[in-house]
């Protein structure tokens, strides 16, 4: 599978991607016997996943680790793949199926030729009737503009590039964002014995198990199943706006069998807690908002206000015998003292992790096609450009579509097209 330098060759569907995506989506373009080749930069399978440091679990229990034609069949659905596990089973899952990838290959730019495309890649031209954009949600890290204020001599990561705390100097660090990436590098850091200092974001907290279930497991019924009940909040056509696409997932964690992350319980255990991060003065002065005690009980009001209000309507309309919710117990604990103010030589911060995200690049697409996110303009995966299509982007149909078992349906179904309108040609 490994790619061949200044080969230029012709072939009816590209697939931009080898990680999940891509790859359930070879499996049924294979099932359709559509000809196709999925070309990936990395130089080995695994995906994002290969961007996570050490410690890192899935969120995703290991019921979850569903593909096309693979069900989970392991004696552990509610147990937590490490880092090199998960990378492991996408490169078994690649050599199942066959999936014919070409490994080191860069796609830099994507045109329309006449019925078809030409690719433009760093190891050759190539020319397709179809494209399938399978390159992910983890595209560019996005780093806030107060970064180019930190001090020179403050080390700055983004989570894409953080691995272990060793790599970081000594003196405390400043994790920047609580989505789950923020959370369990908080987390991984306090174990080694670090002091950390966090800025709070809008993240929802969640339980790890909610009625009697992994709460993913609510989460994948409703998207997979609600609109059969007519529940249809985790559909994308039910979304507030197009930016909530991009909304962080609940704050939980994969590590020690799989645990919720709370950030009172954090700071009670010593961790700094601030607002969010607003401006850098370039001297190693931060100001953070000065609204904690309020973000705090916004961050722990929204699994109640939105997933939780969704998994209760789906088990009553289903009629599925589950335990009664519980309330989680009143917690009010609040720092001593959390100003808007920090002074990182002060402090002895010495490094800050950027926990916030990423941004899609989908600037290889010589063509206009993207809205102002970089998201391509589609319907069910079909965009406005004949021929081009996307699979495995955030709500691409369902908050489950950038999933393991959510990807395979989205997959399914734009392999089906493809394979229709080349019967049709």
């Amino acid at each position: 599978m490994s790619a061949q330098p200044g080969t230029a060759r012709n072939v009816d569907t590209l697939v931009i991607g080898a990680g999940q995506a891509g790859l359930a989506l070879s499996y049924w373009l294979t099932h359709h016997g559509v000809e196709h080749v999925l070309l990936e930069r990395r130089g080995t399978l695994g995906g994002a996943w290969l961007d996570r440091w050490d410690s890192f679990y899935l969120n995703t229990p290991n019921f979850g680790l569903s593909l096309p034609g693979l069900p989970y069949e392991g004696q552990d659905p509610d147990g937590f793949l490490p880092r090199d596990a998960a990378v492991e089973f996408f490169r078994k899952y690649g050599a199942r199926i066959a999936a014919p990838v070409r490994l080191e290959t860069a796609v830099t730019r994507v045109a329309r030729d006449g019925t078809g495309f030409t690719v433009e890649t760093d190891q050759g031209e190539w020319s397709a009737r179809n494209v399938v954009l399978a390159n992910g949600a983890f595209q560019r890290p996005r780093i806030p503009a107060a970064a180019r204020e930190i001090p020179r001599q403050v080390l700055q990561l983004h989570s894409h590039d953080y691995r272990n705390p060793q790599q970081l100097p000594a003196g405390a660090v400043l994790v920047v964002g609580t989505g789950q990436s923020g959370g369990q590098i908080t987390e991984d850091l306090m174990a080694a014995g670090r002091e950390v200092h966090l800025s709070v974001s809008m993240c929802p907290e969640a339980p790890r198990r909610y009625r009697g279930q992994d709460v993913f497991h609510w989460i994948l019924e409703v998207s997979l199943h609600g609109p059969e009940y007519g529940i249809n909040g985790l559909m994308v056509d039910h979304l507030p706006s197009p930016a909530a696409r991009f909304a962080c997932n609940p704050l939980l964690s994969g590590n020690d069998g799989g645990h919720s992350i709370h950030l009172r319980e954090l700071g009670r255990r010593g961790v700094q807690l601030h607002g969010h991060l607003e401006t850098a003065d370039g001297d190693g002065g931060l100001r953070f908002t000065d609204d904690l005690p309020e973000r705090l009980a916004m961050v722990e009001a929204g699994f109640g206000q939105r997933l939780k209000v969704l998994a209760d309507a789906y088990i009553a309309a289903a009629g599925i015998n589950a335990p009664e919710p519980e309330a989680p117990p009143p917690d009010g604990w609040l720092p001593a003292a959390s100003g808007s103010r920090l002074n990182l030589a002060d402090a002895d911060i010495t490094s800050i992790i950027w926990a916030t995200g990423y941004r899609l690049d989908n600037s290889i697409l010589d063509m206009p096609v993207l809205d102002e996110w970089d998201y391509p303009r589609h319907t069910r995966g079909v965009t406005e450009i004949p021929g081009l299509y996307a699979v495995g982007l955030p709500w691409l149909t369902r908050h489950a579509s950038a999933t393991l078992p959510g990807v395979g349906p989205d997959a399914e179904f734009i392999a089906e097209h493809i394979a229709g309108g080349r019967a049709a040609g």
